[in-house]
């Protein structure tokens, strides 16, 4: 009973939240987001890359970050 009362969770619910602990947070997402687009180049898209890709955008999303200026 006491579960049905907290609010729901996704994987990336904190992620728009710029902590002052990771400065470099938003950085890391654009450099991630670089690396595995050059691994999608080398290795073809699998199944892995295409859903890391995914949260890579989700994340750019929330940091107003437009990937195709990237």
């Amino acid at each position: 009973m006491w579960l049905r009362s907290r609010r729901p969770r996704r994987i990336n619910y904190a992620v728009n939240k710029i902590a002052a602990k990771s400065g470099s947070k938003v950085s890391n997402c654009v450099l991630s987001y670089k690396k595995l687009l050059t691994r999608v180049e080398f290795e073809w898209e699998t199944k892995w890359l295409s859903n890391a890709l995914d949260f890579a955008k989700t994340k750019l999303k929330k940091y107003w970050i437009n990937p195709n200026k990237i």
